[in-house]
């Protein structure tokens, strides 16, 4: 089994930063892609940012500037660096973990039990 935690939620003013974590651990053999998603109340899920490996990253429009994931290979972590926060961005946020099980040969995608991140005006 694959597990993933998330901590790093908690309450934060407008204007300020926050950086939750997601860690990886039990038995997985390779990670194609780490990412944060997030879900407001009343809204779909969306995604927030994704590292597919190496230098490569993409973010929502709405994060661009503001936020910044960062991967740890080697600690199968994956942190999301949030700052300038709005209370827009107020919802769980939830870590996806694209991995290969070893005797798999395709991968699947692991969630995080989210992470509630609330920015007060």
């Amino acid at each position: 089994q694959v597990q993933l935690v998330e901590s790093g939620g908690g309450l934060v003013q407008a204007g300020g930063s926050r950086r939750p974590s997601c860690s990886a651990s039990g038995r997985i053999l390779s990670i194609n892609a780490m990412g944060w998603y997030r879900q407001a109340p009343g809204k779909q899920r969306e995604l927030v940012a994704v590292s597919t490996g190496g230098d490569s990253t993409d973010y929502a429009d709405s994060v661009k500037g503001r936020f910044t994931i960062v991967r740890d290979n080697v600690k199968n972590t994956v942190y999301l660096q949030m700052n300038s926060l709005k209370p827009e961005d107020t919802a769980v946020y939830y870590c996806k973990v694209e991995g290969v099980r070893p005797g798999f040969v395709r991968a699947r995608d692991y969630w995080g039990q989210g992470t509630q991140v609330t920015v007060s005006s």
